[in-house]
């Protein structure tokens, strides 16, 4: 092909938005859908997206639709990168657990029929349902649990700030200390997500330490609890975690945790999304399920020094 041609034709790809047709030939039923779906996660390994991807493929069996699941690692780009990737593969619709803080790009896909549902965050720059977890309400539980105890110098241990998550953990702290006119002390909050062993440690070493945590991840949590057996002090430091974690009524005290249902939040996203294949064209759902507080030992403890 000439060079002026083959110029000519990418401004063509690069205007008309072309991607190419990978399964053109596969998976068509009689109703030009190709059976599919795409689901984009932080980390596909991480046990809380292993379930809500479980929940999401209970729904997909029963239609007899398939699922298929990439990890962001929690990169704008590589979220795009998927999308575009599903995209090209034709599927119907979209679940994605976003990374990125705009998703205009979307607009293209959902003007040429793909249906969209946002999970466990809500998207940005984009109108679409969403399924979410009481995350503020089940972060003041935690707080206020602790509080309970005796606890006044709790510390939290969050999640990346950007993320919608851990903004409303941090706000439900925040209510459960100011509910009970505890002053908020700005070293006990720390983001934690990139070194959680290291800063607890830090926190748990200091000399004015918190005597209570408040983890606001699962992954957070594992490492914290490790941080707290290595120091010896799994007796001293009282600790309430979000998100059930496996073996979690295994270590000694048991872990007290603030449990989402992350097979229901897929199950919900996967009904939103068949809903609207279906044809509903309605506004834009949010559908929010609640947290519970599984009280196991770890949360219950006082205070050192209090009778």
């Amino acid at each position: 092909m000439r060079a002026d041609l083959a110029a000519r034709v990418h401004e063509a790809v690069e205007l008309l938005g072309y991607r190419h047709n990978l399964t053109a030939s596969s998976l068509r039923r009689a109703d030009r859908l190709s059976a599919s779906i795409g689901l984009i996660f932080e980390d596909v390994a991480n046990p809380f997206f292993s379930a809500v991807h479980r929940g999401v493929e209970e729904v997909a069996r029963e239609r007899g639709v398939l699922t298929f699941a990439g990890s962001s690692d929690e990169r704008p780009e590589r979220e795009r990168q998927l999308a575009e990737s599903f995209s090209a593969r034709r599927v119907d619709g979209l679940i994605i657990a976003p990374a990125a803080t705009d998703h205009s790009y979307l607009q293209r896909d959902r003007e040429a029929g793909v249906a969209l549902v946002f999970v466990d965050r809500p998207a940005s720059f984009v109108d679409a349902d969403v399924v979410l977890s009481d995350n503020a309400g089940g972060a003041r539980a935690a707080v206020s649990h602790l509080i309970e105890q005796g606890h006044r110098r709790i510390a939290f241990l969050g999640d990346r700030p950007e993320l919608h998550t851990a903004t409303e953990r941090l706000r439900g702290y925040r209510d459960a200390l100011a509910r009970q006119g505890i002053r908020e002390e700005a070293i006990l909050i720390r983001t934690a997500h990139d070194r959680p062993y290291t800063l607890t440690r830090e926190l748990l070493l200091a000399e004015d330490q918190p005597t209570a945590l408040f983890t606001s991840q699962n992954l957070i949590t594992i490492d914290a609890i490790r941080a707290i057996h290595d120091l010896g002090m799994q007796r001293e430091v009282a600790l309430v975690g979000f998100d059930d974690v496996a073996l979690a009524d295994v270590v000694e005290p048991g872990l007290t945790v603030i449990a989402q249902d992350p097979t229901a939040l897929g199950r919900s996203a996967a009904e939103l999304l068949f809903s609207r294949l279906d044809g509903y064209m309605g506004p834009s759902r949010r559908v929010v399920h609640p947290t519970t507080l599984i009280a196991r030992g770890s949360g219950e403890l006082a205070p050192k020094g209090a009778s």
